[in-house]
């Protein structure tokens, strides 16, 4: 939120990633960015993809810098969590008026079994 505040909406997606990288390391945070790890299908590799932050060695964080989040941004943010078998992340919006910001599951992950559960329209 600080960087929203500082920065306002209206530059480049990597203005925000840099001063988000200043902001976690001013709060002790162990990142990655642009962290590239490879997509597999079917046991094969097909290719990598950068995820714009890895957080803590947990969580995955996709900025935007769009005037609206669209679906197609949150299935991304949805589709690198399932890739890197992670239970959650992030997909972060600064190009809003106010900073915009969504948790995605990876419906698949055993840590999320409860979020299904919870959610029986999710298949």
């Amino acid at each position: 939120m600080k960087v929203h505040t500082v920065l306002g909406s209206g530059f480049q997606e990597v203005i925000y990633q840099r001063a988000l990288a200043i902001e976690f390391e001013k709060q002790g945070l162990g990142y990655q960015r642009e962290m590239e790890m490879t997509i597999f299908y079917d046991g094969i590799d097909i290719g990598t993809r950068r995820v714009d932050f890895f957080v803590e060695d947990t969580i995955m964080t996709e900025l935007k810098a769009v005037a609206h989040l669209e679906d197609a941004h949150l299935a991304q943010a949805m589709n690198y969590c399932q890739a890197y078998k992670l239970p959650i992340g992030l997909l972060i919006n600064f190009g809003a008026q106010s900073l915009q910001f969504k948790r995605v599951y990876n419906i698949n992950h055993p840590e999320n079994k409860a979020y299904r559960k919870n959610n029986p329209k999710i298949k």
